[in-house]
Order: structure tokens, then C-alpha cells, then sequence
């Protein structure tokens, strides 16, 4: 066989020996976990820490009650327009930052500086602006998720080589002609990546704003176990949410790789 098609089935095999190394890594970390878990539910007792068979069968339990559709159903609806605003305000803003160099060198420590403020300071003006209930559920959402989007988006223009964007010129393509075929294909790997992070904090402030102003949601059902001192609940919709946003961030994760890889072949 050539050398030269001999190359990319040696290439496949590495890959694969790559992702089988990572699976197996994984499972021997999710492993050592739940070891541990039970090893500190041994320790600590059952009262100030459930083991993982009897978190289990409290999600079973929790999940299996006629008002957890009620409560998965508000903070899904929550959590998935704050996305979707974060990702889509994100892009664009970010697209705008990163093609305007000097606009995006005034905003980004700008942006820095309030993506480091603690999020939760801003929820008295949260509540004043937008009152109780899923709007500021959503409010609160979007500024965790959307600065992270807007920073990426912001540096992956930036790295952008300028002979595309030259070519751009030369070719005497629109503003949304460059952005659709130049700019957002060259920097979509970063763009990914903004978008897992964005996706992690878009939830994060989802679930903070029902457990401060909320009758419904699973941030609520956290901060009502909380109260009353109920350990197995916590930790069973802590479980819940954990096992959620790992799945939804390996599969960015993934594709973030996939994309990378592309790129660079």
C-alpha cells in the first residue's frame, strides 16, 4: 500500500485509540465517584449524606410525583428562552465587537469587568425591572449566559486570518454575505466553545432566579428542601441537574472537538 494512503487509515486508528483512552478514562472517573460517594455516606451517615442508591431512588420518587412535570416544565421553558436569547444576542454581538477591532478592545474589559461582578448583587434591579415571576427567571438567565458567548464569539473574529476577510473585499461580498460564509464558518470552533460555557451559566442563573422569586421550578423544589433541612431531595435534584448539563456539555464537548479537528485537517 502507498505511504501516502496509508496516512489517513494510521490517522483513524490513532483517533480511535484516542476516544477509546477518553472512554475509558471517564468511566473509570464516573467509577472512582461514585466510590467515593459512598465511601463519605459511610462516613457521614445517611442523615447528612444519602448514598447514591438511595439518591436514586429519591429522583425515581421525586420524578414520579404528579407536580415534578409542573416544576420541570417552568424552569425548561425558563432555562430554554434565556438560551436561546444568550446564544443568539451573543453571536450577534459578539460578530459586530469582533469586526469593529477597536469597539471590541473598549467593550471587552467592559465585558470583563461585569462577567467577574457576583450575578446575584443585580437581583434587587432584576426584580424591580422585570417584577416576579418567568421574566426575570429569563433576565436572570441571560446575564450569566450571554457575556461568555459575546467574549468567544468576540476573540475567534479576531483570530480570524485577515486574507479570508481580504478576500472578502476583493470578492465584494456583503457585511451578511462575509458573515454567513467567512466569518462564522472560520470561527466556529470558538464559537462552540462559548456556546458550552454559555449553556452551563444560562442554567446556573436559571435555577438561582427561581430559588429567590419562584412558586414553580426546580430551583424552588432546591431552596424549599433546603429550609426544611431535607437532604435527600437535595441531592437527588442536585443528581438531576449534574447528569443533565454533563450530557448537554460533553456533546458540545464533542462537537467542539469535531470541529477543531476539521479545522486543522
Amino acid at each position: 500500500m502507498p505511504a501516502q494512503d496509508a496516512e489517513p487509515l494510521v490517522a483513524a486508528e490513532r483517533i480511535e485509540r484516542r476516544d477509546h483512552a477518553r472512554s475509558l478514562d471517564t468511566a473509570l472517573l464516573i467509577v472512582g465517584l461514585i466510590a467515593l460517594w459512598q465511601a463519605g455516606a459511610f462516613i457521614l451517615g445517611k442523615d447528612a449524606l444519602p448514598s447514591p442508591v438511595a439518591t436514586v431512588s429519591k429522583l425515581a420518587a421525586i420524578m414520579g410525583d404528579e407536580d415534578f412535570p409542573r416544576h420541570a416544565w417552568e424552569t425548561a421553558r425558563a432555562f430554554f428562552t434565556a438560551l436561546a436569547i444568550s446564544l443568539a444576542a451573543g453571536l450577534v454581538i459578539g460578530l459586530a465587537l469582533g469586526a469593529h477591532r477597536l469597539a471590541g478592545e473598549v467593550t471587552e474589559p467592559i465585558l470583563a469587568a461585569l462577567y467577574a461582578i457576583p450575578k446575584i448583587t443585580l437581583y434587587p434591579v432584576i426584580l424591580l425591572l422585570f417584577g416576579l415571576g418567568i421574566s426575570a427567571k429569563i433576565a436572570f438567565g441571560v446575564i450569566h449566559g450571554i457575556i461568555p458567548v459575546i467574549l468567544f464569539t468576540m476573540n475567534a473574529v479576531r483570530n480570524i486570518r485577515a486574507v479570508y476577510l481580504r478576500s472578502a473585499r476583493a470578492m465584494r461580498l456583503t457585511v451578511a454575505q462575509t458573515a454567513g460564509t467567512i466569518i462564522i464558518p472560520a470561527a466556529l470552533p470558538e464559537i462552540v466553545s462559548g456556546f458550552r460555557i454559555g449553556f452551563a451559566l444560562t442554567l446556573l442563573g436559571t435555577l438561582i432566579g427561581e430559588m429567590f422569586a419562584s412558586q414553580r421550578g426546580i430551583g424552588y423544589m432546591l431552596v424549599k428542601a433546603m429550609e426544611t433541612g431535607d437532604t435527600g431531595t437535595v441531592m437527588s435534584l442536585a443528581l438531576l441537574l449534574v447528569v443533565l448539563a454533563t450530557a448537554a456539555s460533553a456533546a458540545l464537548l464533542a462537537l467542539d472537538r469535531r470541529l477543531r479537528r476539521h479545522a486543522t485537517s
